[in-house]
């Protein structure tokens, strides 16, 4: 039996969506989609897993790496309570993957506490392999990196632009796979490049502002939401919701309702018995 705190094992979990599923839907054809929740989480975990999103990357909050690092353990716990079946995939600093030893220690924590699977972005394949061979899931990433990996290319933009260069990520993505990797993102590739590679691999490979159809498409918290302007989204991205704005008019109204004593009302509350209520005031005077 589990210990109180303990997170149960994924195969004895009723429902718990893992990346066996998600190869399986990519076996069957079907798509899947991807939400990075991007520190908003856990709470939009739960919304993606009650509106039926299949996979959620996750990065734990900090001001730098070292306490991204420390956090998210306890972070994926959290994601793990909030929403217990959608497949989770979480962030590892660059740090916590610099050799083979290191990267099946902290990954292994991870999992260990609820993630399905690890995403080191620009691993090796050396230490990928060593993941891999300790039954470590790692659902990693192609094409574009982001954040500041992106430095040493002149910043976040489009590659694979020429067939050398698609060629050299195809061949990171294959390489990938045959090392271990159980699926992977794709990010800033032409349409074509992306639906040639997701084709060609085995394993399921879902886009991140790339165009293609691959096996499922990734979209960040921000842009699905509509956090942002509409004239500072980029072009892949695409609004379903203004959060913000329905939350502001949420919060607006409350704040108008107390002003003009129109919260809380009569059947906001309960009426003590007048009895009770004579006694006590006579009590207090």
């Amino acid at each position: 039996m589990a210990a109180k705190n303990e997170i149960p094992m994924a195969s004895i979990v009723q429902g718990r969506q893992t990346v066996w599923h998600l190869q399986k839907m990519k076996d069957e054809g079907k798509l899947i989609s991807m939400v990075g929740t991007a520190y908003l989480d856990p709470l939009f975990t739960m919304m993606c897993e009650k509106a039926g999103i299949n996979l959620v990357r996750y990065t734990a909050p900090g001001e730098n790496a070292e306490m991204r690092a420390e956090n998210i353990k306890w972070w994926t716990r959290m994601q793990r309570k909030m929403a217990p079946n959608i497949c989770l995939n979480a962030v590892m600093q660059t740090h916590q993957y610099a050799d083979p030893v290191t990267a099946v220690k902290e990954a292994s924590k991870i999992v260990a506490d609820g993630a399905d699977c690890v995403m080191p972005m620009g691993v090796t394949n050396e230490v990928l392999k060593a993941m891999a061979d300790n039954h470590i899931a790692v659902f990693g990433h192609v094409g574009c990196l982001s954040g500041w990996q992106t430095g040493r290319f002149g910043g976040y933009r489009r590659v694979g632009k020429t067939a050398d260069e698609a060629m050299a990520i195809y061949r990171q993505a294959y390489e990938y796979q045959e090392n271990g990797m159980v699926g992977m993102t794709i990010e800033m590739t032409s349409r074509e490049v992306t639906d040639a590679i997701a084709k060609k691999l085995r394993i399921p490979v879902i886009n991140v502002a790339a165009g293609g159809v691959a096996d499922g498409s990734e979209m960040v918290i921000f842009d699905l939401l509509g956090f942002l302007p509409q004239e500072a989204m980029a072009k892949h991205s695409k609004s379903y919701a203004s959060f913000l704005t329905e939350g502001i008019k949420g919060f607006a109204g409350f704040a108008a309702d107390i002003n003009t004593k129109g919260y809380p009302a009569e059947e906001n509350g309960w009426g003590m018995d007048e009895k009770e209520l004579d006694k006590f005031m006579n009590m207090i005077g």
